[in-house]
């Protein structure tokens, strides 16, 4: 995440914690965010310099403007008028990360080599929920080189449960001894 996505990011936070709009704005701000990795076609557009900035925000407008919350839709025209349209993603990284430090949520991702049932990601979030005093927000990775068991990150820790990390910890111990 670059600089200029976490002023822009943690500005748009701090107005939406001013106005009451933290829940509507993360919950908008990620489906603009999802529609540009899906059209990364119109995200170019956006950014397209011999468009005038004029047509470009209204494109936005079109896009946006009666369905998203008003201050979003400026957010986006801002970032357009800028040049910086291609940030939004790190500004939305900025707004969540800032929104889960004001809402005690943290993000684990977890990775496996089959997708988990609802039971287990149930199981998983409840016992990472406990360990980190914390509401976790779990993100599903599907890994196939993870063979079995589990990886989990969470802020910043790695907790690997899979087989290779155990086969690693292992190897690890025998060099000791062996030294």
């Amino acid at each position: 995440m670059t600089a200029t996505a976490r002023l822009y990011g943690g500005s748009l936070y701090e107005l939406a914690a001013e106005e009451g709009l933290t829940d509507v704005l993360m919950q908008q701000a990620e489906e603009v965010r999802t529609l540009f990795q899906e059209n990364p076609d119109y995200v170019k557009l956006l950014m397209e310099p011999s468009i005038p900035k004029k047509e470009r925000t209204d494109l936005i407008e079109t896009a946006f403007g009666a369905e998203a919350e008003r201050y979003l839709v400026n957010f986006l025209k801002l970032l357009c008028e800028k040049g910086i349209i291609g940030e939004y993603s790190g500004c939305c990284q900025e707004f969540v990360r800032r929104y889960n430090a004001d809402h005690n949520i943290a993000e684990a991702v977890v990775t496996s080599a089959v997708a988990l049932s609802e039971e287990q990601m149930k199981a998983l979030q409840d016992k990472l929920e406990k360990i980190s005093g914390k509401q976790i927000h779990l993100i599903q990775v599907r890994d196939a080189s993870v063979i079995g068991g589990l990886r989990v990150e969470l802020e910043g820790k790695q907790l690997d449960g899979t087989v290779q990390g155990r086969m690693s910890g292992l190897s690890r111990k025998m060099k000791e001894l062996v030294v």
